[in-house]
């Protein structure tokens, strides 16, 4: 049931977000978001397409193989049978910050990444709770969802700044208040739901993750070891867009407002989740 309410959510959010687009487009002129939407999905499908190479590149990852890759490759490998998933590539980067991603475009081309923190923090249960997390994300085809809400608010973003130094609102009865009220408000409305559909995802990744692992308390306990020591060892230059591919998110800060852009939910509120599986 709580899986159905996310995934539910994740698909109103989207129509939530669209309706966002249009409503800016309807403000600040037609004209406008045809070309901005044509360079933003451009982009944005750039970036799917390559998402594993840019985000191994970034986090300097290695490849290992069943000889080199050890207990970590064997692990990915039995999971990945027991999800019915191909087998993906997997890399360890070089990172003392506890901390793992998957990425890539479909389940035929996906990779699962552990930073060599993790390794050294996790114990067997527990980077099994972290592996099935990652392949769930994988089975799940987040990445497709997260590129679909990057390409929405990558045109709102792209229409709210320049549509208006453009000469939006100015044309075709447009009001130029209106139009520097959406400039102002529609980006961060779409960062808002952009990080409360990746919170959403990672819900059901940590539900899915548990099934996949056969029990949630390895995923429970990691997600606690790595929220401790992720705040004590921080995850140094991250790329902030791609904050939302990690297990647990590498900035953290303090309560308050950030936790509206958050990409991921309280680490609490998780493990309370899982906990409610484990009953």
């Amino acid at each position: 049931m709580t899986a159905f309410v996310n995934n539910t959510k994740t698909v109103l959010l989207l129509g939530l977000l669209t309706g966002l687009l249009v409503g800016v487009g309807g403000l600040m002129g037609e004209q406008f978001i045809i070309p901005f939407a044509i360079f933003a999905v451009a982009m944005n499908f750039g970036a799917w397409f390559f998402s594993d190479k840019i985000a191994i590149a970034s986090m300097r990852g290695q490849e290992v193989d069943a000889r080199s890759g050890g207990d970590l490759y064997r692990m990915v490998d039995e999971l990945r049978q027991g999800a019915g998933l191909p087998m993906p590539r997997v890399y360890v980067c070089p990172h003392d910050a506890p901390n793992a991603f998957a990425t890539g475009r479909n389940p035929q081309h996906a990779a699962v990444a552990v930073t060599q923190g993790a390794l050294s923090l996790l114990g067997r249960e527990e980077l099994r709770g972290v592996i099935a997390h990652e392949l769930a994300h994988i089975k799940n085809r987040d990445t497709l969802t997260s590129t679909i809400a990057a390409t929405i608010a990558g045109v709102l973003a792209s229409v709210a700044q320049w549509g208006f130094f453009l000469g939006a609102g100015n044309r075709e009865g447009g009001n130029p208040i209106a139009a520097l009220a959406a400039m102002i408000l529609a980006p961060i409305g779409a960062m808002i739901i952009r990080a409360t559909i990746s919170r959403s995802r990672e819900y059901v990744a940590d539900a899915d993750g548990a099934r996949i692992a056969g029990t949630p308390y390895g995923l429970m306990s990691a997600l606690q070891k790595l929220d401790m020591v992720s705040r004590r060892v921080p995850l140094h230059n991250p790329n902030p867009a791609q904050n939302n591919m990690f297990i647990v998110e590498p900035l953290t800060g303090g309560r308050g407002l950030m936790n509206l852009f958050a990409t991921h939910p309280p680490t609490e509120k998780r493990v309370a989740a899982l906990q409610r599986l484990a009953v």
